[in-house]
């Protein structure tokens, strides 16, 4: 499900330790989350694409952790290289990639 270029644009949001419970863990929608560091060039190409997405779709979340500032959240999800992606569904990861991913490739994700 798609948003057309009138509604109200959902963006992308800043997941933190402090709103991870509430914005991920509770949502009653899959969560799409990004995990970047601002020096990482490959997570600098996937940024606007999970921007697009961001602004695109309705059923679901997408949200993005900076590691160098969530040590905590990315040591949870086991990250060992950025970006990677999860989706987390009622508290779970159903799916989850490392490395530049196309916008349909995370689109399918979404679906898992």
């Amino acid at each position: 499900m798609r948003k057309s270029k009138g509604d109200n644009v959902m963006k992308t949001l800043t997941i933190t330790k402090n709103n991870f419970d509430s914005e991920v863990m509770n949502s009653d929608k899959p969560v799409l989350i990004d995990f970047w560091a601002a020096w990482c060039g490959p997570c600098k190409m996937v940024s606007p694409v999970i921007d697009q997405i961001a602004e695109e779709v309705t059923n679901a979340k997408i949200g993005k952790v900076n590691v160098d500032e969530q040590p905590e959240l990315a040591s949870a999800f086991k990250v060992m290289s950025i970006p990677t992606l999860a989706v987390i569904k009622d508290g779970k990861v159903v799916a989850s990639g490392v490395g530049v991913r196309s916008k349909e490739e995370i689109l399918k994700m979404l679906e898992a």
